[in-house]
């Protein structure tokens, strides 16, 4: 999943105090966007779901590496805010060339398994 900031981040990340004697593009904020790795899909509603699932984290990762002090962040992070923020891309082949560190494979739909809503989207099931 790949996440691609939007106006309104632009916006706030141009409005930090830190960053006055920088002026961002939008374009120059989506250049080297962030790829997350999520759970399989096979549908629209299933990438809709890893959104819910995932936006959260997401949402903080993408304000941390910018800013890190929390008290300046925006207070409303639900998955509507997080979708006007950023636009998402799903990709249905990513490949792992890293073979020290395998990936495992993390379930999240709570439909199946009761325990999957303990899976925290950061951990990869590590």
């Amino acid at each position: 999943m790949v996440v691609r900031p939007k106006q309104p981040f632009l916006d706030w990340v141009n409005s930090l105090d830190s960053l006055d004697d920088v002026d961002l593009t939008l374009e120059e904020l989506q250049n080297d966007s962030t790829a997350y790795l999520v759970p399989e899909y096979a549908t629209a509603e299933e990438q809709a779901d890893i959104v819910l699932w995932s936006h959260g984290f997401v949402f903080e990762e993408e304000l941390m590496g910018w800013y890190t002090t929390e008290e300046d962040w925006p207070a409303t992070r639900d998955v509507d805010t997080f979708l006007e923020w950023f636009d998402v891309d799903f990709h249905t082949v990513v490949i792992d060339l890293d073979l020290e560190l395998p990936l495992e494979h993390v379930e999240y739909d709570d439909e199946e398994d009761d325990t999957s809503a303990e899976v925290d989207p950061s951990s990869n099931g590590h």
